[in-house]
């Protein structure tokens, strides 16, 4: 059984929300932006800058252990495969590194993962989009 884990932007209206079986939303003011820092802004979650950002953020290590353990619980109670989505405004940076720490955990643990950043080569959205909160 495949743990399929999808990341993507909430900002890109016309792609829609991925059918999965959880969504988590790390679009909130709870979770710090790397779009906010210049040094970050251009970057993504698949350069290391932004992932190690995105980890030190507090609430996200343990949102990614409960993500984990809820794909496999999810798979072992299922027997099927599992859908993982993780939104953010734009799908560039927070999601991603939120995928990709999942997908770490997941591996760790032994389970056959898929990783898709369905947004994550989308240009910047305005910043109005990501109005501080």
């Amino acid at each position: 059984m495949t743990i399929r884990l999808v990341s993507f932007g909430y900002g890109h209206k016309a792609k829609g929300v991925p059918t999965a079986e959880v969504t988590y939303d790390v679009s909130g003011r709870r979770f710090r932006n790397p779009f906010h820092d210049p040094a970050l802004k251009q970057l993504t979650g698949l350069d290391q800058a932004v992932y190690d950002h995105v980890r030190e953020t507090p609430g996200i290590e343990i949102l990614a252990q409960s993500a984990a353990a809820a794909a496999i619980g999810l798979v072992d109670e299922t027997g099927g495969d599992v859908v993982l989505a993780f939104g953010c405004i734009g799908g560039r940076h927070r999601s991603v590194g939120l995928a990709r720490r999942t997908a770490e955990l997941l591996e760790l643990c032994g389970r056959q993962v898929e990783i898709e950043h369905r947004d994550v080569d989308e240009p910047l959205l305005p910043a109005g989009v990501h109005a501080r909160q």
